[in-house]
């Protein structure tokens, strides 16, 4: 029985660690990297995302910035998402910072769906992922799906600026 209760105690521990270190990964990348990295996870795990954002439901909340967002010119889309990344403080960021994790999540969501229609600026055919955000990329891959979510979610939490902070 105690043996039962050290391992599982020590999976747990491990499964934290995997995700810390992963998580802590995605934030040592370039901006771009991190950028092409999400892209790259959305491409790869799609609908799988959804079920997992609750936040999803109360997307309405974001609404209003998905909407700025659409009308940006792309250059501007591509500079408010790197301003997220880099936690730059506009007003863009600041909407953003006051979502709720689960929402984030489901934001860069409709995000890459967006981009895969072209109503937000595309990720270029030709782009491919740098060599480091390739190993990120291959750790996340390693993780278990639950595992996955939640580095991809402390992903998009980190970003934007929190304006009650």
């Amino acid at each position: 029985m105690t043996y039962a209760t050290v391992k599982t105690l020590n999976n747990q521990t491990t499964s934290f660690n995997a995700v810390e270190a992963t998580t802590k990964a995605i934030q040592q990348l370039t901006t771009d990297d991190q950028l092409g990295l999400l892209w790259t996870l959305y491409k790869n795990m799609g609908r799988s995302i959804t079920p997992a954002a609750p936040g999803a439901a109360r997307l309405q909340f974001a609404a209003g910035l998905l909407e700025q967002v659409q009308g940006m010119s792309h250059p501007l889309q591509l500079q408010f998402m790197r301003d997220l990344v880099e936690n730059n403080n506009t007003p863009e960021t600041r909407a953003y910072g006051v979502l709720t994790n689960n929402t984030k999540l489901a934001f860069w969501y409709q995000l890459a769906v967006l981009m895969e229609d072209g109503v937000v600026i595309p990720v270029p055919d030709y782009y491919q992922l740098s060599n480091a955000a390739l190993r990120v990329f291959d750790d996340i891959s390693r993780l278990e799906f639950g595992q996955q979510i939640t580095v991809m979610r402390q992903a998009v939490v980190a970003m934007g600026v929190d304006p009650l902070a």
